[in-house]
């Protein structure tokens, strides 16, 4: 029996792992995006407690220097946390061009597979004409030795 061979396999199996990059690709993206947003969190957390002590020094027995140490920790804080949410942006910029090449490959490698499976219809109906056509050669010698 014939033995099926996709003419495209080679360029089927490249999509296949251009695709596998892909997901790898996808997968660091949104990893590297994650601890951006938990190195945010940690920032907004601290910028809390350093607030907590702002009130707690205005509240308590007034030190001034204290207080602008703490102010100046605040302000620093909130320019750390905006650097730190442009950073995440970014993350967020390249986990979704990330997704997109992914849904590109993902789209494409369903096309060849699409074209393997079309070639492979093709291929059987080939295989039964042919075999059809023995039958009807064997069937037609068969009767034509009978007579």
């Amino acid at each position: 029996m014939a033995k099926f061979v996709f003419k495209m396999q080679s360029i089927l199996d490249i999509k296949l792992k251009l695709e596998s990059q892909a997901k790898i690709a996808y997968g660091q993206a949104n990893r590297k995006l994650k601890e951006e947003e938990g190195v945010l969190q940690a920032l907004i957390a601290q910028r809390g407690v350093y607030e907590k002590r702002a009130v707690e020094l205005v509240n308590g027995r007034i030190n001034v220097r204290d207080i602008r140490e703490n102010r100046q920790s605040i302000d620093i804080m909130k320019s750390r946390i905006r650097a730190q949410m442009l950073v995440v942006r970014a993350a967020e910029k390249q986990v979704e061009a990330a997704r997109e090449k992914l849904n590109e490959v993902m789209i494409e490698r369903k096309t060849f597979e699409k074209l393997r499976e079309h070639a492979f219809e093709d291929f059987k109906q080939e295989v039964a004409y042919e075999e059809n056509q023995a039958v009807n050669e064997l069937v037609s010698y068969t009767y034509h030795e009978s007579e």
